[in-house]
């Protein structure tokens, strides 16, 4: 049999959206690189020819004819600033990219939270012991070897898609230089794609372990799946007082109502069923009170001291109790028998002289 404090059961929606709330999310930053990395090719492989043709036009005039230029501060202001909304849009630009790429890989790996629970300051941070154990504990270890892939891998790429073209890298030198800054965007471009493709499996290989490692750490105990559960249904002894405090605030209501009832119909003694009907009030008789056994009893003594009638009638006692609810009209499928019930009272009523009978529901 498992030990009650082994971790052998997988978290539950609760657990997972507690750790959530603490901050302990999902998140591998390989994820966020490799998005980048693909920012950053999608932009040199689509925008930069457009910039760097912007620039030269606003630059050609400058260097072709300086002289026509006046170098006095207010002309090289201007220039300066032209020039500098151009890299400043450009740098706008890639940092827009950025700032999406990594929204997007936080929000792809893990359901959309905020806390602020993580700036609160903790004191384990300044314990020198717990530092020495995360500078070279296992996640340290572990993540000093996952640089290391890193490496090499952005090595083994850069040289898998450079070294063949070597002899055409040592003649870039006499090139035309209108063909200079194409072939050197066909270059940065196809590295780029490189590094962003083992860039994006080395994303997926870490977000597949940092998943398995994390949904491993909140791993559940038996005596915490019995603790949730119980959180989540109720504590049986808290729910059961809960029922009698209600069952009995139900049973007070209905003895208070006694004194409104028109008749108490029994089985004799297992079933009591307390109708009211007033004619120009209710528009057919209601359910004030009903119970068996114990409650029965109790519904025949408050119908004692009330003077109300009561009506032995087994079959329509217990069709009653099963059927209308409480403080609701009967079921109309009932109104026939109840009819006939009520107009015996009505003739016992007039045989003691009392006021004349209700009006015979329809």
């Amino acid at each position: 049999m498992a030990d009650s404090d082994e971790q052998i059961h997988e978290p539950t929606e609760q657990k997972l959206a507690k750790a959530r709330k603490r901050g302990e999310i999902i998140y591998s930053p390989e994820v966020g690189s490799a998005l980048s990395l693909v920012a950053l090719t999608a932009m040199a492989a689509f925008m930069a020819g457009p910039i760097a043709g912007e620039t030269a036009r606003s630059l050609i005039g400058f260097i072709e004819s300086p002289a026509q230029y006046s170098t006095d501060g207010a002309a090289l202001t201007s220039l300066l600033g032209s020039v500098g909304l151009k890299v400043l849009a450009i740098f706008g630009m890639v940092a827009i990219a950025f700032a999406l790429a990594g929204l997007a890989s936080r929000y792809l790996q893990d359901k959309p939270t905020f806390t602020s629970e993580r700036l609160t300051p903790k004191l384990d941070k300044l314990n020198p012991v717990e530092g020495f154990k995360r500078l070279f504990g296992k996640a340290a270890v572990s993540g000093f070897l996952k640089s290391l892939a890193k490496l090499a891998l952005v090595g083994t790429v850069l040289v898998w898609t450079l070294w063949p073209r070597d002899a055409q890298l040592e003649r870039i030198g006499y090139l035309d230089p209108a063909a200079l800054l194409p072939y050197v965007q066909d270059r940065a471009v196809a590295m780029l794609m490189a590094l962003a493709a083992a860039a994006g499996l080395l994303a997926v290989i870490d977000y597949v372990f940092t998943r398995q490692s994390y949904m491993k750490r909140l791993r559940m105990t038996p005596r915490e799946m019995k603790e949730e559960h119980k959180d989540q249904a109720g504590d049986p002894q808290i729910k059961a007082k809960l029922f009698r405090i209600r069952a009995e605030r139900s049973k007070r209501r209905m003895l208070q109502n006694m004194a409104k009832a028109s008749v108490v119909i029994t089985n004799p003694t297992h079933y009591a069923v307390a109708l009211r009907y007033e004619p120009g009030e209710t528009a057919a008789p209601i359910c004030l009170a009903k119970g068996v056994d114990a409650v029965a009893q109790r519904i025949r003594e408050a119908a004692d001291e009330h003077n109300i009638p009561i009506v032995e009638n087994p079959p329509l006692a217990r069709a009653l109790f099963a059927a209308a609810d409480l403080d609701e009209p009967i079921p109309p499928e009932h109104y026939q028998a109840v009819a006939k019930v009520i107009g015996f009272v009505m003739r016992l009523a007039r045989r003691r002289g009392k006021a004349a009978p209700p009006r015979r529901p329809q």
